[in-house]
């Protein structure tokens, strides 16, 4: 197994704060959009609390045979194999040194790989700070092998907004940019060959403690330290089909223009058949549900349901606009396998977000055609509803060419990670389910090709209590 952190031997490495401010905004009032107000003091104790709250190692699991634990982090991975990468470059912050940086998670620290005024040249100038998320693929292939693509792919959403959600609790706004040049985001970032750059996210806002007046640095002024990314594993086996899709979807120098077709989604039809309920609410704060959110290994059978104003709820956070370069209009479509909703009928029902309706596609008993077509997991029959996400490659690549493909599962993992806070800001567990026979689906669900292609599944219900974990 790969080593499930990476580190830069050789550079400065800086202490976060251990212990930073929770934001205390209701974890849905974030999700629908709300922002924080209470501005950090400093550049260190913002990024402290931002990392805590997006890419941190929240608890801990002890293994009963061996007595070993592994860490689980705030943002979830397939596997837990995380091979999600933050990186970050910093200009103008309070009492932080401009540069870039690298997030250490196993110890809550930055790891300082350059110093001065080094501009990603797709970024606005004008953003203090801007991430880029990358992906080490061998963590997941270890494991996956060549399907592990998609999951890569898939928590790079996850930690997208893993990071735009806790900057927006912290009062800050958040832009997503998919269209660079991967070789020179790479170069300007000194990675390993072994990692990728997939995402490149900016932040602003009034919240974030700049200086008054701008550093002033000697023109093209850097002190690289770069560092020596340490060895994951001994071995490592080479997936062709990985090296192939990954080379299909990046881009050159010369960037191709997004808007050469419409990406604009066909015109909401819906039926009016079923309106969902007005929203349930919670009051819990985001930066608990951050912290306690966890992946379910199964779910409480038997009685245990959820009410319809809390799927509601749940299916309205995770529908909500987002915002990107490519996402000017949604991709992916969810279809609902509903075992044990107060107030719905058991069935399939495929949702019209934009008309907050429901459709019912297949009505009846779904438990075992859900595990079954989830690679035979219980948990998608176990749990109160289970989900399938249907991503309009062909859209997609008409609007942003082989790219596209990137940014359907982007999307998909995004819409898990809202998923995830939606049923845990309500005391419910939730997994996303990366493994599923892709044809069967698509049979049981009667969509032609046209109608898109499965790319996630997802479980929510009540989870069973795992007594492995540990604060």
């Amino acid at each position: 197994m790969p080593d499930p952190f990476r580190h830069y031997e050789g550079v400065p490495v800086l202490d976060l704060l251990a212990a930073p401010p929770s934001p205390a905004l209701p974890a849905l009032d974030v999700l629908r959009g709300l922002s924080g107000t209470t501005p950090a003091q400093d550049g260190l104790t913002f990024l402290s609390q931002l990392l805590f709250y997006c890419a941190s190692i929240s608890a801990s699991k002890i293994v009963p045979a061996t007595g070993n634990r592994y860490a689980l982090r705030v943002n979830p991975s397939s596997g837990n194999l995380h091979p999600t990468e933050f990186h970050f470059l910093t200009q103008g912050l309070t009492d932080w040194a401009d540069g870039l940086y690298h997030y250490r998670p196993s110890s809550h620290m930055a790891e300082q790989r350059a110093l001065g005024n080094l501009e990603l040249q797709l970024a606005d100038s004008s953003a203090p700070i801007v991430f880029v998320l990358t992906s080490i693929a061998w963590r997941e292939a270890w494991k996956y092998r060549s399907r592990s693509y998609r999951y890569c792919l898939h928590d790079i959403g996850h930690a997208w907004q893993a990071l735009t959600l806790a900057a927006r609790a912290m009062g800050c706004d958040t832009f997503a940019a998919g269209e660079f040049p991967d070789n020179e985001v790479a170069q300007l970032c000194h990675l390993h060959e072994d990692e990728w750059p997939m995402l490149i996210v900016e932040l602003r806002g009034g919240s974030i403690p700049v200086q008054e007046t701008a550093p002033v640095h000697e023109p093209d002024f850097r002190e690289i330290h770069g560092g020596e990314a340490n060895q994951l594993s001994k071995e490592k086996t080479t997936y062709k089909l990985i090296d192939e899709i990954h080379e299909a979807t990046k881009l050159g120098d010369t960037l191709r223009l997004s808007t050469r077709f419409s990406a604009v989604d066909p015109t909401p039809v819906g039926t009016g058949e079923i309106k969902l309920a007005p929203p349930a609410s919670s009051t819990r704060p985001f930066g608990e549900v951050t912290r306690r959110r966890r992946s379910a290994l199964d779910f409480l059978g038997g009685e245990q349901s959820m009410l319809l104003t809390q799927l509601s709820a749940i299916l309205d956070a995770a529908t909500q606009p987002l915002i990107a370069d490519f996402a000017a209009t949604h991709f992916v479509q969810l279809y609902l396998y509903v075992h044990r909703v107060d107030g719905l009928e058991p069935g399939v029902y495929r949702l019209w977000a934009e008309r907050a309706e429901l459709e019912c596609i297949k009505s009846g008993d779904q438990r075992v055609a859900a595990a079954g077509l989830s690679l035979g997991q219980q948990l998608a029959g176990n749990a109160c509803v289970a989900l399938s996400m249907i991503g309009d490659l062909d859209r997609a690549t008409r609007a942003y060419g082989d790219r596209g493909y990137r940014y359907v599962h982007f999307e998909a993992g995004a819409i898990g990670h809202r998923l995830y806070l939606a049923a845990e800001a309500f005391g419910l567990g939730a997994t996303g389910i990366g493994a599923f026979y892709d044809e069967e689906v698509h049979r049981y669900l009667n969509l032609t090709p046209a109608e898109g292609r499965v790319v996630y599944h997802f479980a929510i219900g009540h989870p069973v209590p795992d007594f492995r974990v540990s604060a």
